[in-house]
């Protein structure tokens, strides 16, 4: 029996800039880290690309102006837009709220409380206690000053109300910011919505629809969905996009799917072996000490190649061990194991041996740990491998 399972590698590149063969880079990085660290390539091994190098080297970028352009075309020049939901985010919604505001005469900005969608807090939870309110009410900004405003970001020292505030008037706009968590309280300000939600905005939009059909709502994701002026698009609009620089955006890639397959192949032509092959965003999984959902991406991963479809079908060894094979140590024990792996059904949802397993899709459960592997700072390993990560206990 193999003493070790699986093993996750950063994979060192390059520095990727845009119009690089990506694939090219990607396989010799991989081939090169093999050889120098003296190991195999294995098939179905699991090769992740991180969606920031994909959108770079494909050059999908878009300026603020292009993307206010986009929103006077869909929003038909409205003067006075509500902003619903957005996370409260300095790196991923801040530079978009600038272009947004570019784009209008005036903004009313609801965000749901105590935190965004993500978990960013924008109050302190006991003041909710202390003043009496409740997750039911609308708190005005007038209120939010008086009895919130205090607040300051664990993490970040800063409070988004006055960032986001500072931003929208730097642009020569209006700016008011209310707090509710019904979505249909926009409506009482304006009727011209673009709902900046991630995971809930197709719930968020109709609802709003429901209570005002003749209400214009978009979503972000019906925002450079197709390029304007030469920009850069991508399926999912402005969703899963980062600042660039002060004027500029990366966007979600919109080629993923043709880079895995191009890397699978390459890999194959040069080690004979078939790896899988994905790109990987944010990972699905929630800080214990800020509560932040680290998910602010559309998906975790945009593209991948097939075998990367489905999800686990593991049994609980420690269920086993402590009931069915009880009685049993050593030698005797781990051969029992390997045959109830080896036996299992092909579809054991919901029955006893799993119970304490994480069924999860393949690429959120690979997604999140290549994102907490190759981290967002300095570590230089935009490419992760993942190897025998789908061999278990009964494999020698």
């Amino acid at each position: 029996m193999r003493d070790v399972g699986t093993v996750v590698r950063g994979i060192r590149t390059p520095i990727v800039k845009e119009g690089d063969d990506l694939a090219k880079i990607v396989v010799d990085s991989v081939l090169k880290a093999a050889d120098s660290e003296h190991f195999e390539i294995e098939d179905k091994d699991v090769i992740a690309i991180t969606e920031a190098v994909v959108g770079i080297s494909e050059g999908n970028f878009a300026t603020l102006d292009q993307i206010a352009k986009d929103i006077r075309t869909k929003l038909n020049n409205a003067e006075h837009i509500g902003i619903v939901y957005p996370i409260l985010s300095r790196n991923r919604f801040a530079v978009l709220l600038s272009a947004m505001a570019r784009s209008t005469k005036k903004i009313t900005l609801m965000s749901s409380f105590p935190a965004d969608e993500v978990g960013n807090d924008i109050l302190y939870k006991n003041d909710l206690v202390k003043y009496k309110v409740s997750l039911n009410d609308l708190i005005t900004e007038e209120e939010y000053k008086e009895k919130f405003g205090h607040f300051k970001h664990l993490f970040t020292g800063v409070n988004m109300y006055e960032v986001y505030k500072e931003l929208v008037e730097k642009e020569g706009c209006e700016f008011e910011m209310i707090w509710s968590n019904t979505a249909t309280d926009i409506l009482k300000y304006t009727n011209d919505i673009i709902c900046c939600d991630i995971h809930s905005r197709e719930e968020t939009k109709a609802r709003i629809l429901e209570a005002n059909p003749n209400a214009h709502v978009i979503l972000m994701s019906d925002i450079l969905n197709q390029s304007v002026d030469g920009s850069g698009y991508s399926p999912y609009g402005l969703l899963g996009s980062n600042r660039s620089t002060e004027e500029r955006v990366k966007l979600f890639p919109r080629t993923g799917q043709q880079l895995v397959e191009k890397v699978q192949e390459m890999m194959k032509e040069r080690t004979g072996k078939t790896v899988e092959v994905m790109v990987y965003g944010d990972g699905a999984f929630r800080d214990p000490v800020g509560k932040i959902w680290e998910l602010a991406d559309p998906v975790v991963s945009p593209a991948y190649t097939k075998g990367l479809e489905g999800s686990p079908n593991e049994i609980k060894l420690k269920y086993f061990s402590e009931n069915q094979f009880k009685d049993l140590h050593g030698e005797e024990l781990q051969n029992a194991m390997k045959e109830a792996i080896r036996e299992k059904d092909k579809e054991l949802k919901g029955t006893m041996a799993t119970q304490g397993t994480t069924p999860r899709r393949y690429t959120d459960l690979l997604g999140s740990l290549c994102d907490l592997t190759s981290g967002s700072g300095d570590k230089g390993t935009p490419v992760i491998l993942v190897q025998r990560y789908f061999t278990n206990y009964s494999n020698d």
